[in-house]
């Protein structure tokens, strides 16, 4: 142990005594491990905006979707169906719950015409099932249907046709035909992506489901549930059988998961993705670690003469070796940690964070992985740059100390 400290007082000195020397080799160092903490902590921001889009689309893990069809093509009673499917989640207690009817195409009074908009018809619980964002305002509520003049989100492209009005100003749509009415902005939901110029239209289920005597034939409806990814598989089939019970004859009901977690292979964008940037991290890593390799060897020619008068005064094989390794692997070590705290204290912003990934919603907290893998990556490079010339400096003799 007193060997052990003594070669990394030794090792300590020599970093003291070159600073320049040490300062200019370690700062590829820095980069590098700073460089690999940061791909390993943008690929966990990554899985996170990843499984965020998905849950967008097919829900948060685990959501069951349940459909009912006709096998004789004739329509079905959704009402009826609506009922079942009330006492049956009841019985399960499930927390969130809810309706979608897609497929509808309803009447919007614009500035230069009645235009046939896309609707939707949903429950409170459909958006925080699928993450769904708003530009601005709120989403609807169940409390909503009870109003004078019913709540509305619409898309971005369809606030601008009305002018772009302020929520704040309580701008309204005009809906012609069956359910038609005046509704009231609420919200608004922000494009899609570059092109996107969909005119769209969210309804409460509820509240446009009062104003009609039933839904168009070319609308369908579908029912989701959200639950833990433990649960799914247990209260799949439950859930199934308790639904077929006493269907009429000729329907039949479908129970599934739509979640992105009941993919097989979901996560193999993600991975090769970690893969290839991880690569490039480990590539740079590895150029600093022989850069710094051939200073060391430089610097080790020129402190023949030093390391030969240590030897000459009784500084053992191990010492030698010991003190010249831990220079090295001290210097990494310290050059690491600096790195890894450059990039934490850049990456902790959640503003940075959620510029890169526009939309993302729950900001994980910095990955500890990251500092973890960083810090074992500066110590491996240490050792590695740090071992070659401690074998030279083992070769070195006493006589050599007159030579120089």
């Amino acid at each position: 142990m007193t060997g052990f400290l003594g070669a990394l007082s030794d090792a300590w000195a020599e970093i003291r005594v070159h600073k320049l020397r040490v300062l200019l080799s370690l700062i590829g160092i820095a980069v590098s491990v700073g460089a690999l903490t940061a791909v390993v902590a943008i690929s966990e921001y990554q899985r996170q905006y990843q499984a965020e889009q998905s849950d967008r689309w097919g829900g948060r893990p685990a959501t069951i979707v349940v459909g009912v069809t006709s096998e004789d093509g004739n329509p079905v009673d959704i009402d009826d169906f609506d009922k079942r499917f009330t006492r049956a989640t009841e019985r399960f207690d499930f927390s969130h719950t809810a309706r979608v009817a897609q497929g509808l195409m309803v009447g919007v009074q614009l500035p230069e015409g009645i235009t046939d908009v896309n609707a939707r018809l949903i429950d409170p619980m459909y958006t925080q099932i699928h993450r769904e964002q708003l530009l601005e305002g709120r989403w609807l509520r169940d409390a909503d249907s009870e109003a004078l003049a019913p709540a509305a989100v619409i898309s971005e492209p369809l606030w601008d046709r009305i002018g772009r009005v302020p929520l704040s100003g309580h701008p309204t749509v005009t809906l012609t035909g069956d359910g038609g009415g005046t509704y009231q902005v609420v919200g608004v939901v922000p494009r899609g992506g570059f092109g996107d110029e969909e005119l769209r239209i969210d309804l409460l289920y509820d509240a446009y489901r009062d104003r009609v005597d039933a839904l168009p034939e070319d609308a369908w409806s579908q029912y989701e549930i959200w639950v833990g990814p433990d649960q799914a598989d247990e209260i799949g089939p439950v859930l199934a059988m308790d639904l077929r019970a006493g269907l009429p004859e000729g329907q039949t009901v479908s129970v599934n998961r739509s979640d992105w977690g009941a993919q097989p292979g979901a996560m193999d964008a993600q991975a090769t993705f970690e893969m290839v940037t991880g690569g490039i991290a480990a590539l740079i890593l590895a150029l600093g670690a022989l850069s710094l390799i051939n200073i060391q060897l430089v610097a080790m020619r020129q402190r023949v003469r030093e390391i030969g008068v240590r030897r000459a005064f009784g500084a053992s094989s191990g010492r030698v070796f010991f003190s010249v390794l831990l220079e090295s692997l001290v210097a990494t070590t310290v050059a690491g940690v600096i790195g890894i705290a450059i990039v934490v204290a850049v990456l902790r912003s959640d503003w940075l964070v959620t510029t890169m990934f526009v939309g993302m919603q729950d900001v994980p907290p910095f990955p500890m992985r990251a500092a973890l893998v960083g810090l074992i990556a500066s110590v491996i490079v240490g050792a590695v740059s740090g071992f070659i010339p401690a074998l030279v400096a083992l070769r070195v003799k006493v006589i050599d100390a007159i030579r120089f």
